[in-house]
């Protein structure tokens, strides 16, 4: 017990036996007094408790100690130079850059103090934004030859280059597609394309079309109705009509009415650009793109419409906008020689850079596809027959199982196209054009398009293609050439193309029925097969038609000197396996101008080399030389 403990005891008994010693102002202070020792003394034993030895805490951080050992003198001098360096380099590039994003950049860039491998990205994209257009073009041109960039250089790229660079990237051979921003997201991909496709077709006006497209569009929209029909039940419905659909089984009925609206949305395109645009229509056919990508087909038409629409220079912003200059360039790395070219056409369109022309529907470039150094020095045309394509009809002659495995095994590669894949290669400085006209158009109608109509037409193609400002070379299969004969006379009666005329140097005809055929007169049933079009009455053996035609191209090719050379087949053409026919005789193939060969070929394969060392292809190819040569050899 403490001693204020015992003296408070003590003054109590002291209190108890007599009157109080101490005052009441005494006592108070005593009991203040004790109550203070009693709180120190607790405090005291309360630390003296809790107290810890910290002197193993102090060993085990003094073990987790980093001890550096002393830095001699140079040591210290190479650091700090080296920092007073790192920092030069750091002012450089942003002194740099700021002259480079804030004042103009002249062709040399002698005012830039920086060594070709500094800060070479913005440089050249700068440079693509220079005032002198030979500048952007080599610009462009190195920007898309730099294939040692890191992903995050690509991405800024991507983000800075502007509408004109971007198309002109993506028309430069081997570009990296990092280059490009990817298209932006779409929602709901597997809600959008059916109905979409049927509302914007349905959108569109008839009153601006001809009767084919008219019809066309209104078979499309029929089959789509059957089909969004079929989908959700309505067909086998009470009053429903459930055999299409039942016919329709074997295909997903879905695409079959995509397929037939973008077929529709083609034509349309060429003259309701704006409309489509304003409903929606290119979110429409990135969607349907996206979606379809496994379908060659339906790619392949999309791909036509933004082409088409390209020749808009209005809605060039639109289209960039909407994604579509990445999936052109992407499809342009394509090996389907089609579908590369529809991408061509449709870029060729877009670069009003680099290209003055304009390629409307129907007008191919095989060769050049890129950009390119040095214009064409002369063009050559290749047009189909009735019934052919622009690309299928020039393909290389179909080969057999067993050929197909040695080929495989060698290096000779089959060719979708030999105009694109050996005559390019051959005459690297020749514009190859591929026209195609809607042959299949005449199977609607008894008007739809005649060959005095198609005649007008391809030459309002060609002329806006550039054809006829230089020296021209005609190819042609069966009936083309009897439309080639058509153009040149319409052209020799407009003062607009004589230059057509005057610059035609050579014409290669490969089975042309120049006097008619027998086919037209052969079977009510083959004649539509091989000619369904309104023209087989001008194809009847000495029809006047015909003879008119033939007069008066051998007037203006004799006064205009064009060469001619003519391939007239000799072997029977498959018509069904009970038919063979020689579909064009010798004589009927024989203009009356120049050369005639006989080749051991039936009628489809006439135009079809068997390889390129074939005798048709070099043949071929000495003719176009021959006929251009004082052009292509400058």
């Amino acid at each position: 017990m403490s001693v204020a403990a015992l003296r408070l005891i003590h003054c109590r008994r002291l209190s108890t036996a007599g009157p109080p010693v101490v005052s009441e102002t005494l006592f108070f202070f005593i009991r203040l007094c004790r109550g203070c020792l009693f709180i120190t003394y607790e405090v005291f034993a309360l630390d003296k408790s809790v107290t810890i030895n910290t002197s193993a805490i102090l060993q085990e951080k003094y073990k987790s100690y980093i001890y550096l050992s002393a830095t001699s003198s140079t040591e210290r001098e190479n650091l700090t130079a080296a920092r007073r360096e790192l920092h030069k380099a750091a002012r450089r590039f942003l002194e740099i850059s700021s002259m480079l994003f804030l004042q103009s950049l002249d062709e040399h860039f002698s005012h830039v103090d920086a060594d070709p491998h500094e800060v070479a990205l913005w440089l050249l994209l700068k440079r693509t934004q220079s005032p002198k257009k030979a500048v952007r073009l080599q610009a462009v041109q190195e920007l898309a030859e730099n294939s040692h960039w890191q992903d995050y250089q690509y991405q800024t790229a991507a983000q800075v280059i502007d509408q004109r660079t971007a198309v002109g990237l993506a028309r430069t051979p081997q570009v990296d597609l990092r280059f490009f921003r990817q298209p932006p997201a779409l929602p709901d991909l597997e809600d959008v394309s059916e109905d979409g496709l049927r509302q914007l077709l349905a959108s569109l006006p008839l009153s601006e079309v001809d009767r084919c497209v008219q019809y066309f569009t209104s078979l499309a929209l029929r089959e789509s109705n059957q089909s969004m029909a079929a989908q959700r039940g309505g067909l086998w419905c009470f009053g429903g009509n459930g055999l299409p659909y039942a016919q329709s089984l074997t295909s997903v009925p879905s695409e079959k009415a995509e397929s037939f609206c973008l077929q529709a949305l083609v034509q349309h395109s060429k003259s309701h650009c704006d409309r489509i645009v304003e409903n929606g229509g290119l979110q429409i056919l990135q969607r349907l793109y996206q979606l379809r990508r496994e379908s060659l087909k339906i790619r392949r038409n999309i791909v036509r419409v933004i082409g088409n629409l390209a020749l808009n220079e209005s809605i060039h912003q639109a289209i960039v906008q909407s994604g579509w200059v990445s999936v052109l360039a992407e499809t342009m790395k394509s090996p389907h020689v089609m579908e590369a070219s529809h991408a061509a056409r449709a870029l060729a369109n877009l670069d009003r850079e680099a290209v003055r022309e304009k390629y409307q529907d129907g007008v191919y470039i095989l060769h050049p596809q890129t950009r390119v150094d040095q214009s064409s020095k002369a063009d050559v045309l290749f047009i189909h027959g009735i019934l052919g394509a622009a690309f299928k009809t020039w393909r290389q002659k179909d080969r057999s199982t067993l050929e197909e495995e040695r080929e495989a095994e060698s290096e000779d590669h089959y060719t979708e196209c030999w105009p694109k894949s050996w005559l390019a290669a051959d005459c690297p400085n020749l514009r190859v054009l591929s026209v195609e006209y809607d042959s299949h158009l005449s199977d609607w109608m008894a008007n739809c398009p005649s060959l005095a109509y198609r005649s007008r037409e391809l030459l309002n193609k060609l002329k806006l293609a550039g054809v006829g400002e230089r020296p021209v070379v005609w190819v042609a299969h069966s009936m083309g050439g009897l439309l080639v004969k058509k153009m040149l006379l319409d052209a020799a009666d407009d003062p607009d193309l004589q230059g057509l005329l005057k610059n035609t140097k050579g014409i290669m005809f490969y089975s042309v029925p120049h006097h008619g055929t027998f086919m037209a007169e052969y079977s009510v049933n083959v004649r539509y097969l091989l000619f369904p079009s309104i023209e087989v009455r001008e194809l009847c053996k000495d029809s006047p038609d015909l003879r008119s035609l033939n007069e008066g191209f051998l007037n203006i090719a004799k006064e205009n000197e064009i060469k001619v050379l003519s391939f007239a087949e000799t072997q029977p053409t498959n018509i069904s396996p009970m038919i063979k026919v020689v579909v064009v005789p010798t004589q009927s193939a024989d203009l009356g101008l120049g050369e005639l060969i006989k080749v051991d070929v039936d009628h489809l394969n006439i135009c079809k080399p068997e390889k390129k060392d074939s005798f048709l292809y070099r043949r071929s190819l000495q003719f176009i030389q021959e006929a251009l040569q004082q052009f292509i050899s400058q």
